[in-house]
């Protein structure tokens, strides 16, 4: 009786293991939601719906953005946090995914521990800009106008612990820099008000600031990135006035926790793949480098950059108030 039990127990372990992998194989099998936990319009929502777009061409079936703005995004990763870990609830996400919990009191979930890293999809240099009225035109000159009015100086943040706040909180380090950093709700109305010459400046993605520069509305006098950007080919980078200084936004794709490893892996694949076509040339157009690789490689960038931004808050003491 006991082998016969035993027998009857492993053929129902083969059977359901092999019933999960024809799943995976399968999988997406109906519409997939992917969660964007900010407002349409940005730099995020613009990769975001270019790669829905490639992964339901790719597929057969839907990739659907919803996006659910609030919280600093804490909203919207808390519903794919306790979304079931099948594949058909995903979040796409900017690194202040995992640099905004770092600066807020409560967060209803831990980054390491309530989500699996899919892919890293890309990364997006930073640009400089200021008020067209202002005398600066490069990091020089930005320097000496800050020195020669300390605190008086104004940068916008378009949110707490995104990667445009840890880099304004790095260049004032770097440059020995004595200016006000102001917090607003969102890219918008920050870009209005540096245009209005209500804010001095601005440290954000390059895709949001370019066509504001190329109409001449506000000046960008340097990017972050390690190498000049293809988008602006003019524009120097912050390293070449302060070596070593070197900051981006990035983008990926999590499931929740415990999403099955093949599953993770093919949509790991899928993203590659997407990432190899035509949606590479359109990114590079904006100024947005790609980065392709395994989900593993993710998670070792994921670690190692939180390590950095965590040294960052700390020593910035950055807090939402």
């Amino acid at each position: 009786m006991q082998r016969k039990n035993f027998i009857q127990c492993a053929i129902g372990a083969i059977t359901l293991a092999i019933a999960g992998l024809a799943s995976a194989q399968a999988y997406p099998t109906k519409a997939v939601k992917v969660v964007i936990p900010f407002p349409p319009g940005g730099t995020l929502d613009v990769i975001g719906r270019q790669l829905a777009q490639k992964l339901t061409e790719q597929t057969g079936q839907s990739f659907i953005v919803e996006n659910r703005p609030g919280g600093n995004g804490v909203i919207g990763g808390d519903v794919v946090s306790k979304a079931p870990a099948d594949g058909y609830t995903l979040l796409f996400n900017a690194s202040t995914f995992t640099t905004a919990p770092m600066t807020m009191k409560s967060v209803p979930y831990v980054v390491n521990r309530d989500f699996a890293p899919v892919a890293l999809v890309a990364k997006a240099p930073l640009s400089v800009a200021v008020n067209k009225n202002l005398p600066i035109t490069d990091i020089k000159s930005l320097i000496a106008y800050a020195q020669t009015h300390p605190g008086k100086m104004t940068f916008a943040v378009g949110s707490i612990g995104s990667a445009g706040h840890l880099s304004t909180e790095l260049l004032k380090r770097a440059g020995n820099l004595n200016y006000l950093i102001v917090p607003y709700k969102g890219t918008a109305p920050a870009f209005q008000d540096l245009i209005g010459g209500q804010i001095d400046g601005f440290i954000d993605p390059i895709l949001g600031s370019l066509q504001y520069h190329k109409s001449g509305m506000l000046r960008v006098v340097a990017v972050t990135s390690a190498e000049r950007a293809s988008s602006l080919p003019d524009v120097p980078t912050v390293g070449e006035t302060i070596p070593g200084y070197e900051f981006y936004s990035w983008y990926g794709l999590w499931g929740p926790a415990k999403l099955p490893a093949d599953i993770v892996k093919k949509l790991n694949t899928e993203v590659n793949k997407a990432l190899a076509g035509d949606m590479k040339d359109k990114l590079k157009e904006l100024g947005i480098l790609i980065t392709s690789g395994s989900a593993e490689d993710f998670v070792k960038f994921q670690k190692q950059d939180m390590e950095r931004s965590q040294k960052i808050v700390t020593e910035g003491n950055i807090r939402v108030e």
